[in-house]
């Protein structure tokens, strides 16, 4: 019974990620328990059962072996139609660490210093505002000349004090950008990041550059200043530089007909069943229709759990993957390090959110170190540098309560960790 036990898991392994060309092996092998594994399976199941969400698709890899790749629940709850392994999803604000990549292999270069103010590359940056005063009758607002300048470290780890529209906490932000015209994401107009970044250059800050964290439109301005520096349009330089190179062949800003029928509808709960959500400032097709002009540097890709997590595995390996250097091994270690060590509770290095010794210490994060972030429609990723362990689960919902899933995914992941 064991040994029929372990043809299964081997045959389940080869056809579920036959999608991806790395290698698969049995958790044991990699120092992973198969029954505690199973705990996953039994606690997305019952979130299934309990209608907390329709479906999910998770993949862990450790030691550069995938040991786990499984499809759970609907992807459609209306059309009855089941989550596959190989499935697209609109990963969001994940596309930000991809572009992140970018910009550092550019700086290995000797295109440029991580310190220099952008306005070097992007004029339009030169007379910075932040904003003091704002009137909410008809939006108009006041504000200061800056003290500081931005720099492409500051855009890196989002404390350029650039602002979203929509999704800006601060009511005075949506307003002033939704007055100016700022596309924050998902559109299906006919803009380009060049224009959108050029009006954004205009429009006050929050703060001043380097003082605070402030989530925003940060990488959709690197997203435009790596078009500036290589002379390639975004989606041209990240396949040549980024998805070829990493095999990831199921990323796309816009997805081509061979690849639009995998691409899951994002759903929502309403009246207690799950539907397809709409969007209320955007179109949730934007990946296959519409003008399909705006390369958004900060949330326009969509991919799959296999190329992303060949995307991870590069950090793991100090910047190599397959004998490809794709980073140098000290561009790499600096990705570990908090940036923003002067800013309290804020732990960023230059690509992703960090583990720090305070996570840690609150039990199943990873350890100090661990790379991890989420995008918008509740994807979400981590990577233990110490432990050689990725762990990714995709969604594609809008739920305000579905952070929780990924959270304790994460912990079960860890948990399951023998040797």
């Amino acid at each position: 019974m064991k040994r029929l036990y372990f043809v299964l898991i081997i045959i389940f392994l080869v056809s579920g990620c036959s999608q991806n060309t790395s290698t698969f092996d049995l958790p044991e092998n990699q120092g992973v328990s198969s029954d505690r594994l199973d705990r996953i399976d039994s606690y997305l199941n019952k979130a299934i059962k309990d209608n907390q969400i329709p479906g999910a698709v998770a993949l862990i890899r450790r030691n550069n072996k995938i040991i786990y790749n499984k499809a759970f629940g609907y992807s459609d709850v209306e059309n009855k139609i089941m989550y596959s392994t190989d499935d697209v999803f609109r990963i969001a604000s994940m596309t930000k660490a991809v572009t992140s990549l970018a910009v550092l292999m550019l700086w290995e270069e000797g295109e440029f210093n991580l310190d220099d103010p952008i306005e070097k590359y992007i004029p339009e940056f030169k007379d910075l505002k932040v904003l003091t005063d704002f009137n909410e009758t008809d939006s108009t607002y006041l504000s200061k000349p800056a003290e500081n300048k931005i720099s492409i470290r500051h855009l890196l780890t989002h404390t350029s004090g650039i602002g979203y529209g929509v999704h800006d906490e601060d009511a005075r932000f949506k307003a002033i950008y939704k007055k100016q015209g700022i596309v924050d994401l998902f559109t299906t107009d006919s803009i380009d990041i060049e224009s959108n970044v050029k009006k954004l250059a205009q429009l006050p800050l929050h703060h001043e550059p380097g003082e605070a964290f402030t989530y925003g439109e940060s990488l959709d301005v690197l997203g435009y200043f790596i078009e500036v520096i290589s002379q390639k349009s975004l989606d041209v330089f990240f396949k040549e530089r980024i998805f070829d190179p990493l095999e990831m062949n199921d990323t796309y800003f816009y997805l081509p007909t061979t690849h639009q029928d995998r691409l899951v509808p994002v759903q929502t709960k309403r009246d207690g069943f799950w539907t397809k959500y709409q969007g209320d400032f955007y179109d949730t097709n934007y990946p296959v229709k519409g003008a399909k002009t705006f390369l958004s540097g900060g949330a326009g890709l969509s991919s799959t759990t296999a190329d992303y997590s060949n995307f991870l595995q590069m950090f793991l390996n100090k910047g190599s993957f397959n004998d490809k250097q794709i980073l140098g091994k000290k561009t790499v270690e600096l990705v570990y390090v908090n940036q923003n060590s002067h800013i309290p509770d804020s732990t960023f290095g230059l690509t992703f959110g960090l583990v720090s010794e305070k996570d840690q210490a609150l039990g199943g994060k990873g350890s100090v170190g661990t790379l991890y972030w989420a995008g918008y429609f509740n994807t979400y990723i981590f990577a233990d540098p110490t432990e050689e362990l990725i762990g990714i689960i995709y969604l594609q919902i809008r739920d305000d309560t579905s952070y929780l899933i990924s959270n304790e995914f994460k912990s079960l992941v860890f948990h399951s960790l023998i040797n």
